[in-house]
């Protein structure tokens, strides 16, 4: 696995979406599980694993904050994005 500096990797997180980050972390929890590979390589998983949580966690955050935020507004009798 090649390394990537600090800044591609924080562009790279910008641009997944969570079902994109979620299915790479699938995979990688699945390579992790099943073995046969270096110490190297299961670090580099490993760590990459953490940076997709970290995303995931990240969106549904914002997603909750989102719908938090419409609730609030309805609540208040505003109208929704949709003019609601």
């Amino acid at each position: 696995m090649a390394a990537a500096t600090n800044t591609d990797r924080g562009a790279d997180e910008a641009a997944l979406g969570y079902e994109q980050a979620r299915d790479e972390l699938i995979e990688v929890v699945r390579r992790l599980e099943a073995g046969g590979t270096t110490l190297e390589d299961s670090l580099a998983l490993w760590e990459r694993g953490e940076e997709l949580a970290k995303v995931c966690r990240l969106r549904l955050e914002g997603a909750r904050a989102r719908l938090d935020a419409a609730l609030a507004a309805d609540a208040d009798g505003e109208e929704g994005p949709n003019g609601e």
